[in-house]
């Protein structure tokens, strides 16, 4: 059976991304597995990139920043006072946060960068924001995805209980 990247298939990726420098910002140690056919699961360019492809065959696309973690937002960066924090905090450390009144829907989660004697910077960017990306994989394996993938829109790990699934 010679199955091609197409709607409704599950698909491993072996990957790595780098900046277009060529400096290596995801080594890619584990592979990328996901539900093709616009179930959101991986950016849309390398989704498209991918359309039809077999097992063993390799892409390489340049995202921009708004095909990829977006631009960064200096509106997304908190200063908060350090008595908030724990007493153990560092640097690289995340902590989840949203607008009072809102709803889990809104929640960001915030990266230390950088600490003061009475100040914490906090940065809601995802840590690529900003950057144009250059991925490139290739197809690992293709399978037909379960009806309860395709109706969940996401790929189920067979060793999870299927009442984790949101």
């Amino acid at each position: 059976m010679n199955m091609q990247v197409a709607k409704d298939t599950v698909i491993t990726l072996d990957y790595h991304v780098t900046d277009p420098d060529g400096e290596v910002v995801d080594e890619g140690r584990e592979p990328i597995v996901y539900l093709h056919g616009g179930y959101d699961d991986i950016f849309p360019k390398i989704e498209e990139a991918l359309q039809g492809k077999k097992i063993g065959e390799s892409i390489q696309v340049k995202l921009q920043p708004d095909e990829a973690f977006g631009d960064y937002d200096a509106e997304m960066v908190e200063i908060e006072p350090r008595q908030d924090f724990p007493k153990e905090l560092q640097v690289g450390m995340q902590f989840e946060g949203g607008p009072e009144d809102g709803d889990d829907d809104e929640l960001v989660i915030y990266r230390v960068t950088d600490i003061t004697d009475d100040k914490v910077v906090l940065d809601g960017n995802h840590p690529l924001a900003g950057m144009a990306l250059v991925f490139t994989c290739t197809v690992r394996t293709i399978r037909p995805a379960s009806a309860e993938e395709i109706e969940h829109g996401h790929v189920h790990d067979p060793d999870d209980d299927e009442e984790t699934c949101h």
